[in-house]
């Protein structure tokens, strides 16, 4: 998953086929671009992994939910991986299928759940004993059985940052693995729940294949002790969760990562259940790009300051996880570099984007922030009523906005002022 769709023609960024100067020119800045041909490809690596096996392909739609960029996967054949009723509701409009959706979440509401039920999703990854007393209730209600799978938390640490780690004994996610075999019992008892499967996730930005072998070797000890309470399990779900190459990460091929998980689970004796993928920030954070534009360059004593039209309410991992972002000039100039900090124009300190890179640059130039196709746009907000940015899909040459701009005037229309 290279930034290979994001490539220097005659010493400008192009997104595929179209130059970042256009882009920015026509739509404004701040701009998210994302590139089909990168989403694409991205997601066939895992497709083409699993062809021929019991596997299929969920995507996290928390990492990216713009419409389009879930509508390519769609046309693809991928299902997803929700964990909200929007989330549902925005697969759906995108043109995916009910039945293809698992939704995930530690905090489903009723009505969210009966929204899932309504809509026949694939199955629920319950969390928590009084999530299956509640979803047992709805169910009833709705007449209907509800297909489960329990989120087992493994307490294998990934070796990421503590925020993404989700699969250790201090997370808030899953059911404790000493207490998930008293947990299947218990869900096979309800009248209303049927049991699929097992789920684990242990975390985000994963980059070495030895913890997700780790959790998968408990999870298929389990799966041997849950069917020996004469329950079966169909199907597993080994989560999400592999990272991409933001500078110096080296994650490792999807390809490579599918099969050999594939190939434990076969070697284990398990290979006639389905295995399901909930791959985001995998399939969608190398597949876009944020254009902002520079307003000033500010010398200091201690630091040189970018101050670019972006900020972190359009871009918050940097802010909120301490996250690195390669920045590149658009068009990068022949002077000698100097070295900025660069950052936002929204009222806090912790308002930056990058650090200390060494860039050639003058007011009015364009920078790429790359990897901002996962948990950017998705994430963003309207902090300091700052309108939301645009999105826009390169396909070829062609480009389409796939979101627009938002306005000052959209960011109130809700609200009111007292009466007189």
């Amino acid at each position: 998953m290279s930034h290979s769709a994001f490539a220097y023609v005659d010493g400008v960024l192009h997104a595929e086929g179209v130059s970042a100067v256009t882009l920015a020119e026509r739509f404004g800045t701040p701009l998210f671009v994302y590139s089909r041909a990168a989403l694409t490809h991205a997601y066939q690596a895992y497709a083409q992994a699993c062809a021929g096996h019991r596997a299929s392909v969920h995507v996290a739609v928390k990492a990216n939910s713009n419409l389009a960029v879930l509508n390519v996967f769609a046309r693809l054949g991928a299902g997803f991986d929700i964990v909200s009723s929007g989330e549902l509701a925005r697969v759906l409009a995108a043109g995916g299928q009910a039945k293809d959706i698992v939704f995930s979440g530690v905090g489903k509401s009723a009505a969210e759940m009966r929204e899932a039920l309504d809509a026949g999703v694939k199955c629920f990854n319950v969390e928590s004993i009084p999530e299956l007393d509640r979803l047992n209730a709805i169910a009833g209600e709705c007449g209907k059985k509800a297909p489960i799978s329990l989120r087992v938390n493994p307490d294998v640490d990934p070796k990421t940052h503590p925020y993404i780690s989700t699969g250790l004994k201090a997370n808030k996610f899953g059911i404790a693995f000493d207490e998930a075999r008293s947990a299947y019992r218990a869900a096979a008892a309800f009248e209303h729940l049927e049991v699929f499967g097992i789920d684990c996730h242990i975390g985000s930005q994963i980059t070495e294949i030895a913890p997700y072998l780790d959790a998968l070797d408990k999870l298929l000890d389990l799966v041997e002790q849950i069917e020996s309470d004469g329950i079966a399990i169909r199907h597993i779900d080994v989560g999400g969760g592999l990272g991409i190459t933001y500078s110096e990460e080296t994650p490792p091929d999807t390809g490579v990562f599918v099969r050999t998980l594939l190939e434990r689970i076969a070697a284990r004796g398990h290979g006639h259940r389905e295995v399901y993928f909930e791959p985001g920030r995998s399939v969608t954070g190398n597949a876009g790009i944020l254009l902002t534009r520079i307003e000033f360059l500010k010398p200091g004593a201690e630091k040189n300051f970018a101050i670019v039209d972006a900020a972190m309410n359009d871009l918050a991992r940097p802010a909120m996880y301490q996250a690195y972002h390669a920045i590149d000039a658009v068009a990068p100039r022949q002077d000698t570099p100097t070295v900025y900090d660069v950052v936002g124009p929204v009222c806090e300190s912790g308002d930056w984007l990058g650090r200390d890179r060494a860039l050639a640059v003058k007011p009015g130039d364009l920078l790429a922030i790359r990897s901002a196709g996962a948990y950017a746009f998705a994430m963003s907000s309207n902090y300091n009523t700052r309108p939301r940015a645009a999105e826009v899909m390169v396909d070829g040459d062609r480009v389409h906005l796939v979101r627009a701009r938002e306005t000052v005037r959209e960011l109130f229309a809700g609200e009111s002022i007292l009466p007189a």
